[in-house]
């Protein structure tokens, strides 16, 4: 769960907007920090073979589905997730580069 501005998001529900994107292959929703709201969204997508999708695609369909402070404020692509043996994807590892120095146990 993160915590922005006292709310509370479901990365899942997040991550169930994005893939209604026939673009999108896999995709991961996690917290990063931010100064005024002490938390906020940030979405890793893989996309299909072939496929295209840019940042404001994505921030557009996020904004038809969901509120304000549950779209990601941080869009990346990225060609393959860290995941586990049984292939869960393993978002301690992406979020270890945002939170490394700030003392939030991942």
């Amino acid at each position: 769960m993160i915590i922005s501005g006292g709310e509370n998001i479901y990365p899942k529900e997040i991550e169930t907007a994005l893939y209604e994107i026939e673009a999108v292959a896999e995709c991961a929703v996690f917290g990063i920090p931010d100064e005024k709201w002490g938390e906020v969204p940030a979405a890793y997508l893989a996309l299909k073979p072939g496929a295209a999708l840019t940042e404001a695609q994505v921030v557009e369909h996020c904004a038809a589905r969901l509120a304000r402070f549950k779209r990601p404020r941080l869009v990346r692509f990225v060609q393959t997730f860290p995941k586990t043996p049984i292939g869960k994807i393993q978002k301690n590892i992406l979020k270890e580069e945002f939170w490394q120095d700030r003392g939030k146990k991942i």
